[in-house]
């Protein structure tokens, strides 16, 4: 992102934290249903392998039409491969966080935390790219120094800078 882009994105945040707020609590519900609906279609597709059954491909099918709509409200101008970049973030985001999930549950509690912050991180992606903060033609410029390394270190990867810049504008306690 060019500097120009970095003040314009912070003149934005300082106006929400100035009171005018930016309600995304619907879209970030929204976009959890969705979350869920890619799992339920994965779910399905194993069924259907696991039992050859085509029954399960057939509501795959169906969920499938449910999520494209859905994706319409959430989704609403892109170009290029955003739609599926989108798909995909939301998708690994849930994945990540259901490995972070049984990793607490083993007591594995770092290696779950860290998987926790990469599924926010890939969550918080999907709507900094849908809410312009990334310009998808200068994604290709962006590169994360040798000395930055991203487990674990706050405010330093491009997906913690992000996190960190949509997190103040998203607040999923306002109604």
């Amino acid at each position: 992102m060019d500097e120009n882009k970095v003040k314009e994105f912070m003149n934005k945040v300082k106006s929400i934290e100035k009171g005018e707020k930016l309600d995304l609590s619907s879209g970030e519900d929204l976009s959890i249903g969705i979350m869920n609906l890619i799992s339920i279609e994965e779910h399905l597709f194993f069924s259907a392998g696991k039992t050859k059954n085509t029954k399960y491909y057939d509501l795959l099918n169906e969920v499938r039409k449910m999520r494209v709509d859905l994706m319409k409200m959430m989704i609403k101008e892109y170009e290029g491969e955003v739609w599926c970049i989108s798909k995909h973030l939301l998708g690994a985001s849930m994945r990540v966080m259901e490995v972070g999930t049984k990793a607490l549950k083993n007591n594995e509690t770092e290696k779950a935390y860290g998987l926790f912050r990469k599924s926010y991180d890939l969550y918080n992606m999907c709507w900094a790219l849908n809410l312009g903060v990334l310009d998808t033609k200068e994604m290709k410029a962006i590169k994360i120094p040798e000395n930055e390394k991203p487990i674990l270190q706050e405010e330093k990867t491009v997906f913690a800078r992000v996190g960190t810049l949509v997190g103040k504008m998203l607040d999923c306690c306002r109604e």
